[in-house]
């Protein structure tokens, strides 16, 4: 039995080293495709400008320099556009259908789920300028995530996107972090998020595997929701670990102290 462990630990090591190797040939791949409209766009610019075609010109006024400008700002969006929606689409189309769960971290599942995480990464080149908006939240539909209408997310931080659900008008503050996964006791854990209609989740926050944010809910700023957190709807929580502090009808929770409980 002990040696049939070991032989398996040894080739899950082989293979993980081999993909890792090739994440560097592939992440080069994909931003070279996604380079080609924004350099086909700055080779029209200057097209346009010396009227030569596919060459390479120096400026040499102002006026030159300042369109040959113009047309690089362009290429580089267009390259990042490109970059953006290409990784969203090869995330959505490989990334693992696994049903929630423990797996051992060191298995192939794991491999899996990590290598899908790859593009994610990737988008991360130009992501965080393209939120928020419609090009962000078309990568995040592409990605795998569940959207309702009218979602805002300023952020680039939502991570496992098949597992998460965001209903309609939910807001993602900047730089919060949702997360549908963890690693703890040698096992990667895989766990839904979801988020009701018109939860607001605040800039900065961290959303843990299996929270269910009710409608109407708030999280505050900076809060950390603890793994498998129900927020009733209505509610607003905040601190570290995330508590309620108001509750749907916007009163606050009562709090008992220990000392009364004790006489009690």
């Amino acid at each position: 039995m002990a040696l049939y462990i070991g032989e398996s630990m040894k080739a899950f090591a082989i293979v993980q080293n081999f993909l890792t190797a090739l994440v560097i040939p592939f992440l080069s791949i994909i931003v070279g495709l996604s380079s080609l409209p924004g350099i086909y766009l700055f080779l029209k610019t200057q097209n346009y400008l010396y009227g030569v075609k596919d060459v390479l010109v120096l400026p040499q006024t102002w006026q030159e320099f300042t369109i040959t400008g113009i047309g690089m700002g362009m290429g580089m969006m267009l390259w990042g556009i490109t970059l953006v929606i290409l990784s969203g689409l090869l995330g959505g189309l490989f990334r693992p259908r696994l049903e929630p769960g423990k797996y051992p971290l060191q298995s192939f599942v794991t491999i899996q789920w990590a290598w899908s995480m790859i593009f994610h990464r990737i988008a991360l080149f130009f992501l965080p300028f393209l939120v928020p908006s419609f090009i962000g939240n078309f990568y995040y539909w592409l990605s795998g995530v569940k959207l309702g209408q009218g979602v805002q997310i300023n952020s680039a931080h939502v991570n496992d996107a098949g597992f998460v659900t965001l209903g309609d008008r939910v807001v993602i503050g900047g730089d919060a972090i949702i997360n549908a996964h963890l690693t703890e006791r040698g096992e990667l854990v895989m766990a839904p998020v979801f988020i009701g209609n018109d939860a607001l989740i605040g800039m900065g926050s961290v959303i843990q595997p299996g929270c269910r944010i009710g409608n109407g809910a708030v999280v505050a700023s900076r809060a950390v929701v603890p793994k498998w957190t129900t927020i009733p709807a209505g509610e607003v929580w905040a601190g570290i670990p995330a508590k309620c502090i108001r509750l749907a009808d916007r009163s606050k929770p009562e709090i008992q102290s220990s000392d009364s409980s004790d006489m009690s």
